[in-house]
């Protein structure tokens, strides 16, 4: 007994060891394909749907679908969801209603796309520099929040929404009867790609891309969560923000790549009734090209706003060629917010001017890059000309020297920082340390990136923003 003993306890020991050698090895393994619960064969979906999409496989709906309280929807790596529809009416911009739980785990290899039938098209209109439609709101998007009380469910309590390697294109289209009236008002006003309320439940976006939106890309009225290493491009007609987040929310964002959208990059705000404070964590963002698009002439949109009580920790930012830089007012939880260690850049003298935006209490801090000059710490990235456009306010004159939609994507352009960049090796990794506060596990689980030793969503060492 002993000597099978002894060879038991030398067997475990050498797992051991080699489990411990082989630990970063492991840790780039992609995960397991989640085994299909209830797969769905058909390629029409409609009406209420419980199951997982099939990986590899092209789906359609032409009328809204609906994930009721208890069931999930599920989407392996490699499927498309295509929304069938013009977006000219509520009848043609379907939409995903979610009162239980909707997960899309796509990955690296074989990322997911939620999109309409005709984006390769408008995709090669972007390539031939005539892209036209891109605000359309094509389909309705993805509305979270707990069904109403019935008697059958006297109490829902809704689900998680978890998004990975996931594309979501072309959203926005007008709501209709089936939309929650308290949150779509008045009737027929553009929808959001993604629209999240569960103050008690996990939102993960994580490695996703979030593509021309009609208005906000996201909106966010409760939930722990977790957006990382995502790019957000060309949001909102004439305003919208990338990620608007209200009451309740909790939870980090960071390492983002946000590109022309209309308003902010993130608004931070604790609007509504939740009775939890709006708390977010925003650290090692790029943030390009925002706040050109919008309607209002009030310039109060650009970067990064906080305000009405919400508190906030932005730390590690680049913010470029933005009409309006971080803007805290005086409505914020300004005890509780903080901020630096920013890297601004402006092609003129309007955009130098509002690096801290002029209606607000934000202040120069001790580690920012900032100058009064304009041009002045050029980011210098790996591909991308800060100097290309010649920014006003929209609706801005359509010539050459004026931003563009082409402008406000990412395309080929890359916004790695050299070693000579101005961010480089600037970063704390201490100030801001992330909340990490999504519960989900596995497979489902976050993957939460701590703050950078360099500014922005791209660090030196291969890791953050991966698109």
């Amino acid at each position: 007994m002993k000597k099978h003993f002894n060879i038991l306890f030398a067997a475990i020991t050498c797992l051991m060891l080699f489990s411990a050698c082989h630990k970063a090895e492991n840790a780039k393994i992609s995960p397991r394909l989640v085994v299909a619960s209830n797969p769905i064969t058909s390629d029409t979906l409609s009406g209420s749907v419980n199951g997982t999409l099939l990986s590899g496989k092209t789906y359609y709906f032409a009328s809204n679908i609906t994930v009721n309280g208890g069931d999930t929807l599920q989407l392996q790596p490699g499927v498309k969801l295509v929304a069938l529809g013009n977006g000219l009416t509520w009848q043609t911009a379907p939409e995903i209603i979610v009162h239980g739980t909707f997960i899309s785990l796509g990955t690296q290899a074989q990322p997911n796309y939620i999109t309409v039938s005709n984006a390769a098209t408008l995709h090669a209109q972007a390539n031939a520099q005539n892209y036209t439609n891109v605000f359309q709101g094509w389909w309705g998007g993805i509305f979270a929040e707990p069904g109403p009380v019935t008697t059958k469910d006297p109490t829902p309590a809704g689900g998680d929404m978890i998004i990975k390697w996931t594309h979501l294109e072309f959203a926005g289209g007008p709501s209709g009867p089936a939309d929650d009236a308290a949150v779509y008002s008045p009737q027929g006003s553009p929808r959001w790609t993604i629209y999240f309320a569960n103050i008690k439940k996990n939102f993960i976006l994580e490695d996703s891309w979030i593509f021309g939106s009609r208005d906000d890309a996201m909106r966010l009225a409760g939930g722990h969560v977790n957006i990382m290493r995502n790019t957000y491009e060309l949001d909102g007609v004439a305003a919208g923000e990338a990620c608007n987040i209200k009451s309740g929310t909790v939870g980090d964002v960071a390492y983002n790549m946000v590109i022309g959208a209309a308003t902010n990059a993130f608004k931070i705000s604790d609007a509504g009734t939740t009775g939890t404070q709006c708390n977010i964590n925003c650290y090692n963002n790029t943030i390009v090209s925002c706040g050109w698009r919008q309607s209002s002439t009030s310039g109060h949109g650009g970067s990064i706003d906080v305000e009405k009580a919400a508190r906030s920790n932005d730390y590690n930012n680049v913010i470029i060629n933005c009409a309006v830089g971080l803007r805290v007012l005086s409505t914020a939880d300004i005890t509780d917010t903080h901020y630096n260690n920013q890297l601004f850049y402006g092609y003129n003298a309007a955009i130098v001017k509002t690096f801290y935006a002029t209606d607000g209490v934000g202040k120069q801090q001790s580690a920012d890059i900032i100058s009064t000059t304009p041009q002045a710490n050029n980011p210098m990235f790996a591909l991308f000309d800060v100097n290309a456009y010649n920014y006003t306010m929209y609706p801005a004159p359509t010539t050459a020297n004026n931003e563009t939609p082409l402008s406000t994507m990412v395309g080929t352009s890359s916004f790695h920082i050299t070693s000579t960049s101005p961010a480089y090796g600037k970063g704390t990794t201490t100030a801001s340390p992330p909340y990490n506060n999504v519960t989900t596990t596995g497979v489902y689980a976050p993957v939460v990136t701590a703050p950078g030793v360099d500014l922005g969503a791209y660090q030196s060492n291969g890791s953050g923003n991966q698109h």
